[in-house]
């Protein structure tokens, strides 16, 4: 008796300690999500869209049994198409309306996907492609990414990445620690993301897992045998439509994986794409105008598909009504029952109604552009959207229903079509444009990032920064190319910082010229550049109204300045000067806080 006693007894604990195990970890049963984008892959690179060259098995099973959102645009370029995907704000409202020139760096006030789940109890996983910010307080890692496995800059072997990155065997930052990998970097990226989802599956704990890769976008480096079907089409269109094959069988593997784990049928696999395509247009572009940068659908029009056994999406449904990136979220805290934070409010909408066939359209007014400029400028680039309708750069107007390729202008026959969408952008653009002026400031003296590593592709300047590493080999390719950093400083205090042509890694001299580097399969990396010597004599250093300046030896890798700061907002600027006073930027910096 005593022993069925005792049996009770702890029968009954158990049950006590699972209830608050589940009261302290709530949500087990919640939906992971797994977001798959990839970069400059337009809405016909699939051959279930139609393309007739090239074959995407896995993303055509996908296709098959997803919700499909067929007129779903997002920005014409990457950094803004992520910042408005992540945070579910228009991309000019982020401060993110370019690639470069510190236009690319997400503003600290903004919330991402990421930081709203991790808030919230999930595990957050970010791999691939961030091009958000390179620097505190812009990385993944500190806006809400548990574990990252990142490149630097908007593609591998740009400024930001680490030195010689070239698609394969590569080293990229793993949780802010550079890490030498083995493989192609799409098969990287994805393989580091099973590791982090069976890591989740041990603890129990629902998982975020946001796989952004660096594919397709140029260069065109690809492995021999995914890129070998394709080489009729030519060696840059070919490695193209190769890297997207990878893609596919990347994504079919990590759906095969996930049913092996058990973990399918209540995860929620996104799959879509940043902007228009880069290089398949000429091939198949379901019949729309532009490509990638393109203010016509070529250049915002991108797939969208979404699979959730749990959820009843797994049907293959097409849903054609307007919908874009800044409905991402919303959309995804309401499946995932998650708190909108009360402090946010999204410039897009949950669309669970269409998706779930409650509601068959919305009657909305959305807006992209395409800015590419150190400050945005009214009209430039521009698509004002509702249903059928087009507005483009305030005035052309199509009816993409009737005329997808956009080629016959009836502006002047629907004249309230014209006038309701330009009233609309107006207004937008008055609400927006106070914002413009909020400079994104890289810290420095940071406790998180200290040093600061900064580079040319985060200038400020009214050309092209050297935002790639070949712009390094050649020097900017020319003279007199330099430019500034939007900085805080973060504390008071003494401050070394070093100016450097190459950065360390390359372990050269100022003056030094480099040999190419190796080579890859597909097209060229930037590594293979010849760098070339430039020959200074000395470099100015200035920090807001501080100038400073120093003669060095040509030897010398960097030239190092021990100066003391107030904790300020300013600007940093670092030159080197030959004797007859041509001037190079200095390409890096690092900044310490002692």
């Amino acid at each position: 008796m005593r022993t069925k006693k005792i049996l009770i007894l702890a029968i009954l604990l158990i049950a006590v300690f699972e209830t608050r195990a589940n009261a302290e970890n709530p949500g087990d049963d919640r939906p992971n999500v797994v977001i798959v984008i990839t970069d400059d892959q337009g809405y016909g690179d699939l051959s279930c869209h139609g393309n007739s060259v090239l074959r995407t098995p896995n993303l055509d099973q996908l296709h098959s049994v997803s919700t499909r959102l067929t007129d779903y645009h997002v920005a014409p370029t990457c950094s803004p198409t992520r910042a408005a995907l992540l945070t579910g704000h228009w991309t000019n409202r982020t401060g993110v309306w370019h690639t470069i020139m510190g236009r690319s760096m997400l503003r600290e006030n903004e919330v991402t996907v990421g930081k709203i789940f991790a808030d919230q109890g999930y595990a957050t996983g970010m791999f691939g492609k961030w091009h958000l910010g390179d620097n505190y307080p812009f990385r993944p890692e500190d806006r809400g990414f548990t574990e990252v496995l990142r490149h630097g800059g908007g593609g591998v072997g740009q400024t930001p990445d680490y030195w010689d990155n070239a698609y394969f065997d590569d080293t990229y930052w793993h949780n802010k620690v550079p890490v030498k990998c083995e493989g192609y970097c799409t098969d990287v990226f994805f393989d580091y993301a099973k590791r982090f989802i069976s890591t989740q599956k041990e603890s129990g704990k629902p998982f975020l897992a946001y796989i952004s890769t660096n594919a397709p976008h140029g260069p065109m480096l690809c492995p021999e045998q995914w890129s070998a079907p394709y080489m009729e089409q030519g060696n840059h269109v070919g490695n193209f439509l190769g890297m997207i094959a990878n893609i596919d069988d990347n994504v079919g593997r990590l759906r095969e994986y996930l049913e092996a784990e058990g973990l399918a049928e209540n995860t929620i696999f996104i799959f879509t794409t940043d902007n228009g395509t880069s290089s398949g247009h000429e091939i198949f572009n379901s019949a729309m105008r532009g490509k990638k940068g393109s203010e016509y659908d070529g250049g915002h029009r991108v797939p969208f598909f979404l699979h959730w056994p749990a959820g009843g999406y797994e049907n293959g449904v097409d849903v054609d009504d307007l919908t874009a990136h800044v409905d991402v979220i919303p959309t995804l805290l309401e499946l995932c029952e998650l708190d909108s934070p009360a402090e946010i409010e999204f410039d897009g909408m949950s669309i669970r109604p269409l998706i779930d066939g409650e509601q068959e359209f919305f009657d909305r007014i959305l807006v992209t552009d395409s800015q590419r400029v150190k400050d945005p400028i009214m009209w430039r680039k521009s698509a004002v959207m509702k249903g059928k309708w087009r507005l483009v750069n305030g005035s052309e107007l199509y009816n993409v229903e009737s005329d997808p390729g956009q080629k016959d202008n009836v502006a002047e026959s629907n004249p309230e079509i014209v006038n309701e969408l330009r009233q609309f952008y107006e207004t937008w653009w008055e609400e927006l444009e106070p914002t413009f002026d909020q400079d994104t400031l890289i810290y420095i003296g940071h406790d998180a990032e200290n040093p600061a590593r900064l580079t040319s592709h985060d200038w400020i300047t009214t050309g092209s920064s050297p935002w790639n590493q070949g712009h390094i080999r050649r020097a900017a390719n020319g003279r007199n190319v330099t430019g500034h950093w939007n900085v805080r400083v973060a504390e008071k205090g003494t401050y070394e910082v070093a100016l450097r042509r190459w950065p360390e890694p390359a372990d050269a001299s100022i003056d030094a010229p480099l040999e190419p580097g190796a080579d890859v399969p597909g097209g060229q990396p930037p590594r293979v550049v010849p760098g070339v010597a430039i020959t200074p004599v000395r470099v100015v250093l200035q920090v807001g109204e501080l100038v400073v300046e120093q003669e060095f030896e040509p030897a010398a890798k960097e030239v190092v300045f021990t100066l003391e700061l107030e904790a300020q907002d300013t600007t940093l600027q670092g030159t080197f000067i030959e004797a007859d006073g041509t001037e190079y930027g200095a390409y890096y910096a690092y900044v310490l806080r002692k």
